[in-house]
């Protein structure tokens, strides 16, 4: 592997840790809305399809990173 792919990778491996913030942040953010009186549900649902399209890239990120070696 050459000195620019390993760079590639590691480009991707810190995109990958940030999308798993925003995914964890968000679950927390969904977590406090579910708990107060009267949650936002539109809000939330907003937030749970926002959280849906970081898992996908997430996904995405992860296949670029380990590639499918029976390929």
């Amino acid at each position: 592997m050459t000195t620019a792919k390993m760079e590639q990778i590691d480009v991707l491996r810190v995109e990958l840790a940030i999308l798993r913030q925003q995914h964890r942040d968000l679950d927390h953010a969904i977590e406090a809305l579910h708990a107060q009186n009267s949650p936002d549900m539109l809000t939330i649902k907003r937030l749970k399809k926002q959280k849906l399209t970081i898992k996908d890239q997430m996904a995405a990120l992860e296949d670029r990173i380990t590639p499918d070696i029976t390929a």
